[in-house]
């Protein structure tokens, strides 16, 4: 979790109590829209209740980590849909740091603005931190059947484990993503990922989370799966 940035002032003991109102209102500022309500993060956009509304729940790699405001996968998705005469609302519900864990815990709260569709994109920092197999799968199961009881399609977004944890765990933890998808009938986009990791051209320096250029390639790849869900969405309405 993040912690809250603490501001420090030289006002004068008088002062006391509205520079420490100030300095809240400043750090809470400063978390972005990443941690605010859907429905505030979107407020600028002018939402519309007569197009679908898509939030994509995430950790860093959809969050923006690194990237410009317009940078981030749900921004350019939403550029891309647009560009085909589909305009979309978006929001973005990524947290950097985010793991199985702290996705199923803002769930609820997230769906609050009432999404049509989710896109779930989460387990990665579960297995860079090589925690348990089960409770990833016990985690994306729970988010799944909390968006299945809101009325919510889910699409869902496959994740790899790190090379470096094992060939056991990795056969385990790549299982999880399509079995859940069996399990619910889900579209699956077997790795989110795709085409970029691994790939320093399309990466920030870390080598793990992709630079505007990575973004893109995601974003094309990605768009017609996303499209096709939004079909089944006209198709129920």
């Amino acid at each position: 979790m993040r912690k809250t940035p603490v501001c420090k002032t030289p006002l004068a003991a008088t002062l006391g109590v509205l520079a420490t109102a100030l300095c809240m209102l400043a750090a809470l500022t400063g978390l972005g829209l990443a941690l605010l309500p859907p429905s505030t993060a979107l407020a600028a956009s002018g939402g519309n209740s007569s197009i679908p509304h898509i939030l994509v729940l995430g950790d860093s790699l959809v969050a923006g980590y690194g990237l410009g405001p317009d940078e981030a996968f749900p921004e350019r998705l939403g550029a891309a849909l647009r560009a085909k005469g589909r305009p979309a609302r978006i929001t973005n519900a990524g947290v950097s740091g985010d793991t199985s864990a702290g996705g199923l815990a803002r769930v609820e709260w997230s769906l609050a603005d009432k999404p049509d569709l989710l896109i779930l994109e989460l387990g990665a920092n579960d297995g860079l931190r090589g925690l348990p197999v089960d409770d990833l799968r016990r985690n994306l199961a729970a988010i799944i059947e909390i968006c299945r009881k809101n009325g919510v399609r889910v699409l869902l977004a496959g994740m790899r484990a790190p090379l470096n944890m094992g060939a056991e765990y990795a056969r385990r933890f790549d299982a999880v993503y399509p079995e859940l998808a069996k399990q619910y009938g889900l579209t699956l986009y077997p790795f989110f990922l795709d085409g970029v990791a691994l790939d320093r051209a399309l990466n920030l320096p870390d080598g793990m989370h992709p630079n505007p250029q990575g973004v893109q390639v995601i974003v094309e790849r990605m768009l017609p799966v996303v499209e096709r869900e939004l079909d089944v969405l006209q198709a129920r309405n």
